[in-house]
């Protein structure tokens, strides 16, 4: 029994310390990778929707669980008109996907069957 509540503790130590070691991906998300990335959103949300004429980013943690990055905000400074974004950030930028809330501008005709050029 003694032996079991050892072996036990060791492996919870060795988790929790290997836990300590991984590397986070805030480390990638730069000022610059950030600003790339938000440029990259605003010309998607210009080209793809109608009647955007203010974007406002939240300042949060920009990674997601599987190592990616996701952006969020608001447009037209409306709290309902809300977005997150995937981007993926080691490959030129691009759009992985993309949620809108419930008050969010309408897609432009043109960009409902395919996502426009941004």
């Amino acid at each position: 029994m003694k032996k079991l509540l050892i072996l036990i503790f060791l492996t919870v130590t060795i988790i929790l310390l290997g836990g300590c070691f991984v590397k986070s991906n805030e480390e990638d998300f730069n000022n610059n990778t950030i600003l790339k990335a938000e440029k990259t959103i605003e010309s998607y949300l210009s080209n793809n929707f109608k009647n955007i004429h203010t974007i406002t980013f939240k300042k949060n943690d920009y990674s997601t669980p599987m190592g990616g990055m996701v952006i969020s905000g608001t447009v037209n400074n409306n709290e309902k008109a809300t977005f997150s974004i995937d981007v993926d950030y080691e490959n030129d930028f691009k759009i992985i996907s993309s949620a809108v809330g419930k008050e969010f501008p309408e897609r432009k005709e043109e960009c409902k069957e395919k996502t426009c050029d941004y």
